[in-house]
């Protein structure tokens, strides 16, 4: 029987492939044949890395958005609905559309198995294709050169950082995990890399691929002083920038990327961009009286950039953590262990959860007095609760961090009580 709501297409789709995800082109590229589709009016751009992919989604959809172009936007993962992840010009498609979307590449796909990743991702790009759109914005959903999304060929790709993560399917060795995220790059084709100390791999795979590569530190740089940032590249100055709302890193890509398409963006829809640019999760403040802000940090990049943000707060702040096992928890809390006045760590469902009393070990390792105030929870709802008594005692902001899914939780919490 063919599934007729979202719900049951996605238990569907869950159920046809037992990996969420299993790097490889062949079964979607062979999938994709099939549908026939064209491309956008413009470009697609392509966004990879370990860090920074959302924000950078994000700002360049808002700014092509302002500029009267339509734009497609595909990212991973959601945080409440599926829709979160395939937007029409900052819209999350609606549940008809992306049923009908489904069904398609269900009858395309034959007897090819596709995992969940797959599915979603040439869903998609038929979306995409069938609302005659000028750009197509994707995120790499892990990696680059084996993921879903690099089955279809690259107008610009672009890399925002290369950290340790998914090392279980990455590996440990920066080296390679740049080489696979440059494997997005196609000739003749830009590639802009905003990485810190970049491997010598990315600008390798640019040469062997043919690809137009401009670096950080190399062909672009920016400045900050006195509270606002100055971006220098191609002959251009863009100065006196207000400091973004998400990290100034990814708003100086986005900038080399706007530059090297050929815009040449005018200061004030540049201001009106950092200024207003969110994304959800991302060192958002959610609510007052407790301060509560939410983050979806869960690597060590992520977490030094973390601990610079809270270093603004007048007073330290409680932790709501939960983790993935697989993730590097050690050095997760020993970045931010002198961040927070208390933790209250959580367990996570599902295979990959981590349990709140394993974080715990790790601080206790990393901070001799943790035990006095580290506490752990079987669910998240009742770490929050315990946290949020404590903050408004002690008149302290929370931040909930360490997975998209610790996020997730509070932000089903906000709405259950709505």
């Amino acid at each position: 029987m063919t599934p007729t709501s979202l719900d049951s297409w996605l238990s569907y789709i869950e159920s046809q492939h037992p990996a969420e995800i299993e790097l490889g082109l062949d079964r979607g590229s062979q999938v994709l044949a099939r549908l026939n589709l064209s491309r956008p009016k413009h470009k697609i751009i392509t966004v990879a890395g370990t860090n920074g992919k959302g924000s950078t989604c994000a700002m360049l959809t808002q700014y092509l958005c302002s500029q009267g172009y339509s734009v497609g936007t595909y990212t991973s993962p959601h945080f409440i609905n599926f829709n979160e992840r395939i937007a029409l010009n900052n819209v999350p498609c609606d549940d008809a559309l992306l049923c009908k979307a489904f069904d398609v590449i269900e009858s395309a796909r034959g007897d090819i198995p596709l995992t969940y990743f797959e599915f979603s991702t040439l869903a998609s790009f038929w979306i995409f294709d069938q609302s005659d759109l000028d750009f197509w914005v994707l995120e790499v959903g892990l990696g680059g050169r084996l993921d879903s999304v690099n089955m279809i060929d690259t107008d610009v790709a672009v890399i925002t950082s290369i950290a340790l993560d998914h090392t279980d399917w990455l590996g440990d060795n920066l080296d390679i995990i740049a080489q696979e995220k440059a494997g997005i790059a196609r000739p003749g084709k830009l590639l802009v890399s905003g990485v810190v100390n970049p491997p010598i791999t990315i600008a390798k795979k640019a040469a062997d691929v043919g690809a137009i590569l401009q670096q950080k530190g190399v062909d672009y740089s920016f400045e900050v002083s006195d509270n606002q940032w100055k971006w220098i590249g191609n002959g251009l100055v863009f100065d006196g920038l207000p400091i973004p709302t998400l990290p100034l890193q990814n708003a100086a890509t986005v900038l080399a990327v706007l530059v090297n398409m050929g815009f040449n963006p005018l200061k004030d829809d540049l201001v009106d961009l950092f200024r207003s640019a969110k994304l959800t999760g991302r060192f958002q403040k959610m609510s007052s009286d407790p301060d509560v802000y939410i983050d979806v940090a869960h690597n060590p990049e992520a977490a030094v950039e973390l601990a610079s943000r809270i270093k603004a707060f007048a007073r330290q702040p409680i932790a709501v953590c939960g983790m993935l096992k697989d993730k590097d928890i050690a050095s997760v809390v020993t970045h931010l262990s002198e961040s927070f006045s208390a933790w209250f760590c959580c367990d996570l469902d599902g295979p990959r959860g981590a349990q709140g009393a394993d974080i715990e070990q790790h601080l206790v390792a990393s901070i001799p007095t943790a035990t006095s105030m580290t506490k752990h929870f079987a669910s998240f709802d009742t770490a929050f609760e315990a946290a949020a008594r404590l903050a408004v005692e002690q008149q302290r902001p929370i931040v909930v961090f360490g997975s998209f899914v610790t996020v997730s939780h509070y932000l089903k919490l906000v709405q259950n009580q709505e």
